[in-house]
């Protein structure tokens, strides 16, 4: 084998094994990636039972009801459409109706409730995630008024 030869092969090892490892880190963060949606999307796009999501938007009032144990149930609003949510698990402190949430899991059957498995409240006056906050504003349900929110 040449000289030539050889820097190529070594060469095209090289682009084989990057090549590969492209492929693998773009199967890894595919498999772990958690589209979001407001309650809204869900009807002009519905989401496949056992994908995972994210699902933002507002506490609506009056819908938690609390189970046993830790079990909780409440109902996820955008002012257009609004989507029931089970969750198993303790609650932030700051989890109330009327508040910023953001919850995570998926659908276990087609027009079953959503089943979350974690599940984020605002942390203070001034917060709420961007995406929730920006799609809210959109909807015209919520307006920044100087970090009141309503």
């Amino acid at each position: 084998m040449s000289r030539k030869q050889k820097r190529l092969t070594v060469i095209a090892g090289g682009v084989g094994f990057i090549a590969v490892a492209v492929l693998l880190v773009m199967f890894a963060l595919s498999r772990t990636v958690s589209y979001f949606y407001m309650p809204s999307d869900l009807v002009t796009k519905p989401v496949e039972p056992q994908t995972r999501i994210r699902l933002g938007g507002l506490v609506e009032n009056g819908s938690v009801i609390r189970g046993n144990g830790t079990e909780v149930q409440f109902a996820v609003t955008d002012g257009n459409g609004s989507v029931e949510v089970r969750y198993a698990g303790i609650l932030p402190d700051l989890f109330r109706e009327g508040q910023g949430v953001v919850t995570e899991g998926r659908f276990e059957t087609d027009g079953g409730p959503f089943i979350a498995d974690s599940v984020l409240a605002k942390h203070d006056e001034n917060y709420m995630p961007k995406e929730v906050a920006d799609r809210l504003k959109e909807e015209g349900v919520w307006e920044d008024t100087g970090g009141k929110q309503p």
